[in-house]
């Protein structure tokens, strides 16, 4: 399959955002993601020299490259890695992997001293890691927003600690009425240029006044309701770093109290833990155990359904709508009506008769 209309998939100077060339991409995959990084990748096919010769201008970790569907650009994201292959009958191709801007944070590492003392917003806070951190990619940087959460926290890392950028930007979302984040990509519609937008939200990001509705029969294909109990847990310990100074004596970790999960009281006992080893606040250590163990209640269902994109009742930023599911079928016989947030997408372009798809990951509203 090679991306076509309504698809263009365009490559850009990663430091300038400037156009290099808009190329066919084959054997399309790409996805998107509320709490982590999304991925694209695909086949350039060098069909002729100069292809090949337009080819060149992609370079790992220096491309940027979006995925425009009808004039709206629905992916953006890093070029990280490429490869350059020959088949036994001579045919080349350039296979491309590339990532959401979010993943620029875990190639970076805080390497100067960043403190609040002061309680400040966590908004306030996540902001200046990502103008720290965004500031490496030139005119391609993240621009961010001046809401507020109103929840006043306290931080600091210091410089030779090589923490990750995406470790503590997940250190700092994951504590109680902590929040989440997410690069946005659209087109400025007053001038069109590309736009990377951190959104923020807590404790979720929500997008949208109204709600989407799918149905089946109907714009739902198909859908599945994974439930999992061994992602999930009721007890919870958060595990720290050492405060011991006596390089004699044994060090231990700091630990957080064990938090139970209230809505679960009449299940059996299992243990989630988490490691956060430039944290030595106790504080800090039992709010990221509550979050954790309230996050993970008991089992953990993820729904997903797959629909038909096309006529314009699907909008590009779908990530944080809310969508109004409505099943009828042999499980359902009453019929399901069901309201859920969507947290993940996969696009699926159409390819030998199959319609333009998209997979929807979701989470209870």
């Amino acid at each position: 399959m090679t991306i076509d209309t309504p698809y263009r998939a365009i490559f850009c100077d990663l430091l300038t955002d400037t156009t290099l060339d808009i190329l066919p991409l084959r054997d399309v995959q790409c996805d998107d993601y509320i709490g982590r990084a999304g991925s694209l990748s695909g086949t350039i096919p060098l069909s002729d020299r100069a292809i090949a010769e337009r080819a060149h201008k992609v370079q790992a970790g220096r491309t940027a490259v979006y995925l425009e569907r009808g004039g709206d650009l629905w992916w953006g994201g890093i070029v990280w890695t490429t490869n350059l292959q020959s088949s036994d009958r001579g045919v080349l191709t350039l296979g491309i992997q590339a990532a959401t801007f979010d993943s620029y944070a875990t190639r970076r590492r805080i390497r100067r001293p960043i403190t609040f003392t002061l309680p400040t917003d966590q908004f306030d806070i996540a902001r200046t890691l990502w103008a720290d951190l965004s500031a490496g990619l030139g005119k391609s940087g993240v621009a961010a927003g001046t809401d507020s959460s109103d929840i006043m926290r306290t931080a600091s890392w210091r410089f030779g600690d090589e923490t990750v950028y995406q470790e503590a930007l997940d250190q700092l979302a994951s504590q109680q009425n902590g929040f989440e984040y997410q690069i946005l990509v659209y087109r400025d519609p007053t001038d069109g240029t590309r736009v990377r937008q951190l959104r923020l939200g807590s404790p979720k990001i929500r997008t949208g006044a109204t709600d989407m509705v799918f149905d089946r029969p109907g714009t739902i294909l198909s859908y599945s309701f994974p439930d999992d109990a061994t992602r999930g847990g009721t007890a919870a310990v958060a595990r720290g770093a050492t405060t011991n100074t006596n390089a004699a004596s044994e060090s231990r970790p700091t630990c957080s109290e064990v938090k139970l999960s209230p809505q679960h009281a009449d299940w059996p006992l299992v243990d989630l833990s988490s490691d956060h080893n430039d944290i030595s606040d106790v504080d800090t250590l039992n709010s990221l155990a509550l979050a954790q163990v309230t996050a993970a209640s008991g089992s953990v269902l993820i729904p997903e359904i797959s629909i038909r994109l096309g006529g314009g009742i699907v909008p590009p930023a779908l990530l944080g709508r809310t969508a109004r599911i409505r099943i009828t079928d042999e499980w359902h016989p009453q019929g399901l009506d069901a309201r859920y947030r969507i947290v993940g997408v996969k696009f699926r372009p159409p390819e030998r008769g199959r319609p333009d798809t998209a997979e929807l990951s979701l989470e209870e509203a």
